[in-house]
This record gives structure tokens, sequence and C-alpha cells, in this order.
């Protein structure tokens, strides 16, 4: 149902303002216990927030990706083990594993380029939740710090460089959950000494399968404190492996050859790790920051069964193995203009991905018989970027940012027709303006340019590998041109509400291909919609929160024999909670999120079922130094899916092959207790 009856409506508001240059601070608002705090002024907005430990605490979390469903709108599910990269959905983007959406811990990139199983593979399982101190969400291309990745927004993680007190958690639950967090903070003379270890076992509620997920996590920081500055060194390490349900038919449930948690390929699963240092020097002027990252996946997928080999079946490896090394250097300077105070930031971006393999194999039970595509890729790019914030008057502020980004893909394939190089570069400008009408409300409006990379090999491909027939590179940079108009509401530390009216138009869509568990480019696409989200406090122990998003996503161009719809794309997103804390200690939360329905087709013709799930918690901080905590996850124990695709596959038994809804469900209800000791 469209929101909106054309995407020139948005264009439209460029001749009114823009929004939400990067690093345009006066948009930011910092919350670190609530989001009730007098916003007037510094842009109430749903498209950008900042969230605290205090927050993200309180709510139950089943995977350390879900710390993202803080940002309003954003749907965050899994259809494979505990250990692969969540799904993720915001502003009508199936995002997949991250394409379209950028994020750091930092000022460390998270989203792999030219990943071997999916452009911008963002995967969270190194993230230790309890140790993030602060979750900055940015929706929509106009900031201009941001740059890959940025059509639906971004997110920065920003972790702690001590904690107040020591802490050792121990986590038990159904299903074999196990978990161990020791992380201990020491105050130094001249800085902070902070180390934690985590260990987490799980197996999951499978019929046919323990995932035997074995996930370990290392972080390790030195941080000085300076008339200068503040300088940390840190080294993170994870390692992680399991075994996995991918998706299952809806007709083989149906026929009862498996039930809903059941597997059609048993020997599915995965092997991951991440290791980085990096070293940070910031100041209220300078933030600089270096780090180096190597990175390991092999993954086992199976989608389509016996479809394209009636023998020895479909499941494929896929491999990735790289290092990569960057540096982030920005520069904040006051000044005025015209008698009007400005602020500049200055920025310079470095990256370089050195991708040893991108391998893609033909596996039986995870034996190899055949590669059917193996690549070496040296990926590396470069951007400045310039913010300029003037404040015309005591209730006018106007923001501009322009961005130059420089990209060079080096490509060496096992078939030399698809070995070469390529470069490409992309100019962005993002303006905006924030006018506060008076002491309860606050308008912003605005435009910004953005874009995605494509994955290096498709920039200098000429042969596809798998059927030997020519095809044509991609474009190596896709430009996204979004447009938002929003208005914010804040009463006293009682109510804070806003309103967002946006839209996105990409130069061509990234969608996910399911027989090679991979994204391809496609078609350029729009998106429009609006988005409402409401934080109530009734009292000094009680507060609610509501967040309700529609949108329309269609192709624009047309293609022969196909719809205009955009796979996977979902048009109603709705999360409510209610939080509550006592001064005897007692605290917790319940909360509910309704995942709408999703085309399944271009032609709209198939739909996924809707999907709402409850979870809460409830804990106890009285006991001294003690802690103890109750999650309830799926609390009503919902049958609904986590995720559905539709696409072709082959099961036993069957001649041909069959079109039908593939889906991962929600796991069943399921109980969680903690016992956590500060000391």
């Amino acid at each position: 149902m469209p929101v909106v009856s054309s995407g020139k409506l948005f264009l439209g508001l460029a001749a009114l303002a823009l929004s939400n240059s990067a690093g345009a601070h006066y948009e930011e608002f910092i919350v670190t216990g609530n989001r009730l705090n007098n916003l007037i002024g510094d842009s109430v907005s749903a498209s950008e927030g900042t969230v605290g430990q205090e927050e993200i605490g309180i709510r139950p979390l089943a995977r350390p990706g879900e710390v993202l469903e803080q940002v309003p709108g954003m749907v965050v599910t899994q259809h494979s083990g505990s250990g692969k990269a969540n799904q993720y959905f915001l502003r009508g983007f199936n995002l997949d594993h991250g394409t379209d959406f950028n994020t750091t811990i930092d000022n460390m990139p998270v989203n792999l380029r030219s990943h071997g199983h999916g452009q911008g593979y963002t995967d969270l399982n190194f993230l230790i939740p309890e140790l993030v101190q602060s979750l900055s969400y940015k929706k929509g291309p106009y900031y201009a710090a941001v740059g890959d990745f940025s059509g639906a927004g971004a997110a920065e993680f920003t972790t702690f460089t001590r904690l107040d007190e020591s802490l050792f958690k121990l986590e038990a639950g159904q299903d074999d959950w196990k978990r161990l967090l020791l992380a201990d903070s020491s105050d130094l003379e001249d800085g902070n000494l902070l180390c934690a270890l985590e260990a987490t076992r799980y197996d999951g509620p499978w019929t046919d399968l323990n995932e035997d997920l074995q996930k370990h996590n290392v972080l390790a920081r030195r941080s000085w404190y300076g008339i200068d500055g503040q300088f940390a060194l840190t080294f993170m390490g994870y390692d992680n492996k399991w075994d996995s349900t991918d998706q299952i038919p809806q007709r083989a449930v149906d026929r009862g050859l498996i039930d809903r948690l059941g597997s059609i390929d048993t020997s599915d699963g995965g092997e991951s790790s991440r290791y980085s240092f990096s070293a940070r020097w910031w100041n209220p002027e300078w933030d600089v920051s270096a780090y180096a990252i190597d990175y390991g996946l092999r993954l086992w997928s199976d989608f389509t069964f016996l479809l394209d080999d009636p023998v020895n079946g479909d499941q494929f490896e896929q491999v990735d193995e790289r290092r990569i090394y960057g540096a982030d250097i920005s520069r904040t300077a006051l000044s005025s203009l015209g008698g009007h105070a400005l602020t500049q930031t200055f920025g310079l971006q470095a990256r370089r991905d050195v991708i040893d393999e991108i391998g893609l194999h033909h596996t039986v039970e995870r034996r190899r018989l055949a590669a059917v595509r193996q690549d070496a890729v040296d990926e590396s790019s470069a951007a400045l970027y310039w913010q300029a914030d003037l404040q015309l008057s005591d209730r006018l502020r106007n923001s501009f940012g322009l961005r130059y980004d420089s990209y060079r893909f080096d490509v060496h394939s096992n078939l030399s027709a698809n070995s070469g190089r390529s470069d490409d570069s992309i100019a962005s400008a993002k303006w905006s303006l924030n006018y506060i009408l008076n002491d309860y409300w606050n308008l912003h409006a605005g435009i910004g340019q953005g874009f995605h990379s494509n994955d290096a090999r498709g920039t200098t491909i000429r042969v596809d590998p798998a059927s030997g027939d020519p095809v044509e590179p991609v474009d190596p940079l896709v430009r996204s041109l979004g447009s938002e108009i929003g208005l914010g509401f804040h009463a006293g530390e009682k109510l804070n509400a806003s309103f967002a009216l946006w839209g996105l138009e990409q130069d061509s869509e990234l969608l996910f291909v399911g027989d090679t568990g991979t994204t391809e480019a496609s078609r350029a696409s729009r998106r429009e919609g609006y988005e409402f989200t409401a934080y109530y406090r009734f009292n000094q122990d009680w507060t609610a929160d509501f967040e309700w998003a529609e949108t329309a996503a269609r192709f624009t161009e047309d293609a022969p024999g196909e719809g205009n719809h955009i796979e996977g794309s979902l048009d109603r997103v709705a999360a409510a909670g209610i939080s509550a804390a006592f001064s005897e200690g007692w605290y917790g939360s319940l909360r509910v999120r309704h995942f709408g329905a999703r085309t399944l087709d271009s032609f709209n013709r198939i739909r996924s079922e809707p999907s709402t799930v409850v979870n809460m918690r409830a804990a106890l901080n009285t006991l001294g130094h003690w802690e103890f905590a109750l999650d309830a996850l799926n609390l009503l124990g919902s049958t609904d899916h986590e995720i559905d695709y539709f696409y072709e596959s082959r099961l036993p038994g069957e001649t041909g092959p069959v079109e039908d809804i593939h889906f991962h469900p929600l796991e069943p209800r399921t109980i969680r207790i903690s016992g956590l000791y500060y000391y």
C-alpha cells in the first residue's frame, strides 16, 4: 500500500532544506538513561539518536546483534545458525546481512566489502553487549562522515574505556544455554586497564541437530588520560563455530517430512573469527584512530537441496579470509561567519581490504567436490569530507556537507576472464535546516546523497563461473538520494515524540539470491514512508515507548517478465514496550515487536505472514553487590517465522524444481536466568 503518492514530493523538499549532515552535533541527542531528555534545539527526530548502557541493559537479548533493535524501526532476525550474521530490516529494506546500513564500533568498520556470503556482511557476534557504552544511530544518507552502505542509515557502537565496577556474570537457560562474562576494570595512575572475557555455549531447540555453538570473545583496552586528550589501545578477539538449521521449505513441514524445528541438511554450519588491534586519540577538537583486523569465515549452506545436483545435493561452502587496515581522522573547529557561530568538521578516511580468498565450493557434508569460484581481491578506498554547521539565529541552524570517495579494485580469479582492475569515485552533498518553532516543537528537513559499493568481483566479471554465459560487469559505486522532513515534540519530562516523512531513491538495488546465498545488483528503486516514535513517563518508576513505521518500496525500472515490487521488502514495523525501575531494586521490561508481512516476489502475489514476538526481563539488584535476572524470550510461544523467502528448490522424491516459501521459525519460548556480581 503506497504511503506517499510520489518520490518527487521529497525531491521538492530540497528547496526547503535538507536533513542532518554528518557530524552535525545539533542533530544528536545523548540519552544514557531514557529518551525523555529535552531535545528541543537538538532536533527531536526518530531519524537520529543515542542510547546508553542503562537503556540497552534493561532489554532481554537472544543474540548480540539485537542491540540494533534500539534503532526505531529496525528488525533483527536470523535465517541460519547463531554464529552467522543476523538478518536486518529497516526503512523497507531487507538489508540481508548488512547491505545499505553502515555499522562501526570504536571507529572500526563492521561491514565487510566484497564478502564471500554477501556485500556489506555485518556480523556482530564479537560484540559484548554489557561493554557497549552507547549506540548512536542515524537513518538516511544525510551524514558527511558516513560513506559506503549509507542508504538506510548508520550505527556507531562505542564501548567503555572504564567500568565503575568490575563484574562477573553467569547465565543458564533452556537448550543448554550457558554464558560466562568476566570484565575487570582497574584504575591506574595515568588511566585505566579494562579486560573482558566472554564464553557462550548453546545447542538450540532444533529437533534433529544440536547447534553446538562454541563462542569466545576477549577485549583488552589500556587507556591514558592527559591534558591534550585521551588515548586508548584496544585488542578484540572473537572465535566461533556452530552447526545450523537453514531456512526450510513450507511443503516439507506440510507433508510431515520434518517439523517446523527440523532440517533438510543437518551438516550445515560455520566457523568464524575476528581479531583486531586499534589505537585512538581524541579530544574536543581531534579524533584520530587506526586499526588492523584479521577476519575469517567458512560457511556451509544448503538452500535448494537437490535442485542443481540431484545426486550429491546443493550444499556449498563460502570462504572469506582477509585483513583490513584503515584510519579515520577528523578535526572540529569553532569560528564565526557574519557574526553567526560556525562549527566545521574536516575528515579523512582510508581503508584497504586484502582478501586472500573469497571462495565458493560445491560440497557434500562439508567435503569439497569442486570449486565454483575462487578469487583474491585487493580493494582500497579513501575519502575526504567536510561538514559546516551554521547557527543563523537562536531558532534556526543550517548544515551543509560534502564528501568525496575514491575506490580501487584488483581481482585475481581462478577464471582468468574474470580477473582485472577497476576504479571509481563519487561525490556526495548533504544540506539541512533545523528550526525551533517554540519550547515544545522542533522542525527539521533535508536532502542528502549517499552510495553503496558493489562486490569487487562484479566490477571485473565477464563470464558466469557456474554457467559459462557472458555477463556484464556492474557499476562499482551506486548512488542513492534521500530526503526527509520531521517534526518533534517535547513536553517536560513526560513526553517525547517525533514524526518523520522520508523518501529514498537508489540507482541499483542489492537483492538476496537464494541458490548461492549472495547479493546481486538489480534495478533502480524508490522507497518512501513515514515513522512515528513516542516515549512517555507515567511517573518516576514507569516508562513506555511506541514505534510505528510504514514504507512503500518499488523498482522504478521495468524488466521483461518481472514486476516492480522489491522482493523481501516490508511494509510495516511496530514495536512497543513498558519498563520499570523501582527504588527497592526491582526493574524490568516487557516488549512486543510486530514485523509486518513482506512481499516475496516482484509481482506481490506471494507474501509472508506477519510475525509478532514478546520478550520480558525481570531483575533484582538490591542484594549488596549481587543482581539476578530472568529473561523470557518469545514469552507467548509464538510459532511465527523469523524470515521468509520464495524461490525454487527440490526435495528427495520430487522430479523437478518446486517454487515454495522457505522459512526459519522463531525459536520457542526460552527461559534464561543470570547472576551478576559487582566487585
